[in-house]
């Protein structure tokens, strides 16, 4: 989780900075623009949010609950709440298996309605299948797509096996 959230951030802008070391040496640095903020697909991307936190702390996090209609299959959201100004920011959208690839594409339309434009959102995901990623893809052309691995099988059952409830 923490080298995808890594690689992640290093896709964010930054400005070039001075650094003063405690022991007062000058370091030349680089520094992130403000206006950035992470957004986990409830409940397996939160596993992804402790990776985050740990490279940024203050950073803003917003959370999206989509589940899948069991009757229809279809994605369908529940719950999003984010930042006020979201639509100002860049957005690393957190969901750690990609599989069809029906959530993500909710949870982009949701950022999309709330004024985020694709070009800013950084899918973060550890296990990816060819058919989620090229749904993603079609549908959002101008995405960011960051995985460890892309095969036509994923993992099932993450969120529970990571949070101990299954």
């Amino acid at each position: 989780i923490r080298l995808v959230v890594e690689e992640g951030l290093n896709q964010l802008p930054y400005t070039e900075c001075t650094v003063t070391t405690p022991t007062g040496h000058k370091y030349e640095g680089v520094r992130f623009e403000k206006g950035n903020c992470g957004v986990s697909i409830m409940r397996s991307g939160e596993a992804m949010e402790q990776g985050l936190r740990d490279c940024c702390r203050s950073i803003r996090i917003g959370k999206i609950l989509i589940q899948s209609d069991e009757e229809t299959q279809r994605a369908k959201v529940y719950y999003a709440k984010f930042p006020p100004d979201i639509y100002r920011r860049k957005v690393l959208l957190m969901y750690p298996v990609l599989s069809t690839g029906n959530t993500v594409i909710e949870a982009v339309k949701v950022l999309v309605e709330h004024g985020v434009q694709p070009s800013v959102i950084i899918l973060l995901s550890l296990f990816s299948t060819p058919h989620g990623a090229k749904s993603i893809i079609q549908e959002f052309p101008e995405i960011t797509i960051l995985t460890t691995e892309v095969h036509p099988v994923a993992p099932t059952h993450f969120g529970q096996k990571y949070f101990g409830t299954d």
